[in-house]
């Protein structure tokens, strides 16, 4: 434990990698990747640093035995949808003053990559027509700008605007889907908007302390989205914008010494993805159309591309060990809760826990080089169609498709900091 009156022995950057992993949720809930962090903000001085991360996942699952959605006598794997996908981040903060302080960041929060492979069994591929599964895309890209105030000895406030870019890809394909979908693409053309972040922190130097939580905003989107049926424009209605909104979050981060060279961190994130939504104007038109004649004029409202039902909660705590002046390691486990079961066939997976190790080289005292892996065991999850939450008697069994059992991914880091 430690005592009042003497403080904690650290190199001041022997354990910068204890943000290694913190700020990693890729392949956890939703569309959740880089977790938003504001770490490299609470540095000291004047800071730098970049981070590159590589996810190998491992995805499949088993189609349930039904004749409307597999091709008879075919094995009813779905394959691996899983792709390899590579993010990055990176951070400037300056010390303007003994009160000021202003930084940079830029981080990718958001992605997805999923594509089925082809399957004889046709239910995520089309073996017929276009020769392709279903897939989806999504990427952005955020750079927030912070200006963060000290009124009195070791508290900060801090806030500022983020400025976001959102594009991104869908496509159906397979018996999955029905006659109706099985060909449809809708293409989310780049677009930009403006949020923002404000937040506070603590911090006790000789204790090795830092705490801080922040607050993002939410962010919306009027899309162009192109949509067409095996590359033939859909023109059931007048085109119009598609409306989306990117979550509203609120990180916590907490750290302090217990021990000579030892520290103890933890990271706490809450994603507001109950609120998310998609359906492109031509998408609900056809569903309008689907559920009025699936339920004789008594359902008429059509459903969405894609929802969740649940918020995202995650947590992660780890202990850091300085070795020597040039040479330090981390160790951290974390859960992530999911946003629902069953899960969208476009991200079947209901959260995770994972085991991060980390280890860091000081070759100087200004700059450092730190890398890292992390295991995820992924949830096991029920895939439906997206009409699973319809008020219509029967729909459940009929929109569960899939059971997606043991899954994983392996996560790479590697991270370079730099003090001036």
């Amino acid at each position: 434990m430690l005592f009042a009156n003497h403080s904690i022995k650290l190199n001041p950057i022997a354990l910068s990698l204890l943000g290694l992993f913190v700020c990693n949720g890729s392949h956890a809930s939703a569309l959740e990747q880089s977790g938003q962090s504001i770490l490299p903000f609470l540095e000291n001085g004047n800071y730098a640093e970049m981070n590159l991360f590589a996810v190998d996942s491992s995805v499949s699952g088993v189609i349930r035995d039904r004749p409307d959605i597999v091709r008879e006598n075919q094995n009813r794997d779905t394959g691996d949808i899983g792709k390899n996908t590579q993010f990055y981040t990176a951070a400037l903060k300056l010390q303007l003053t003994d009160q000021l302080n202003f930084g940079v960041l830029f981080d990718q929060p958001f992605g997805a990559e999923i594509a089925y492979p082809l399957r004889p069994n046709n239910t995520y591929s089309d073996n017929d027509t276009s020769k392709e599964g279903t897939s989806v895309k999504v990427e952005t890209q955020n750079i927030s700008m912070l200006l963060g105030y000290a009124p009195f000895k070791n508290f900060q406030i801090y806030g500022g605007p983020v400025y976001q870019e959102v594009k991104g890809k869908v496509s159906f394909r397979g018996a999955a889907y029905t006659e109706a979908y099985n060909g449809y693409n809708a293409n989310f053309k780049k677009d930009a908007e403006l949020g923002w972040l404000a937040g506070a922190s603590y911090q006790i130097p000789d204790m090795a302390l830092k705490a801080a939580i922040t607050y993002r905003s939410k962010i919306k989107y009027d899309f162009q989205v192109d949509e067409d049926i095996f590359g033939q424009p859909i023109e059931l209605v007048a085109p119009a914008k598609t409306r989306l909104e990117t979550p509203q979050s609120i990180n916590i981060d907490f750290q302090t010494g217990i021990a000579e060279k030892t520290l103890v961190y933890t990271s706490l994130r809450w994603v507001n993805w109950k609120k998310f939504e998609t359906r492109p104007n031509q998408f609900g038109a056809i569903s309008e159309i689907l559920t009025s004649e699936a339920t004789g004029g008594e359902y008429t409202k059509g459903f969405k591309l894609d929802t969740y039902q649940k918020d995202q909660y995650s947590a992660t705590i780890g202990l850091g060990q300085q070795f020597t002046d040039k040479w330090s390691a981390s160790t951290d486990i974390s859960w992530d809760s999911g946003t629902g079961h069953p899960a969208s066939t476009l991200g079947p997976m209901k959260g995770s826990w994972s085991l991060g190790l980390g280890a860091q080289f000081n070759p100087a005292p200004n700059y450092f080089i730190a890398g890292g892996v992390k295991y995820f065991w992924l949830g096991d999850v029920t895939s439906e169609d997206g009409t699973y939450y319809l008020p219509i008697e029967g729909i459940k069994t009929v929109a569960e498709q899939a059971e997606f059992r043991n899954n994983h991914a392996l996560a790479y880091v590697l991270k370079f900091g730099y003090r001036f």
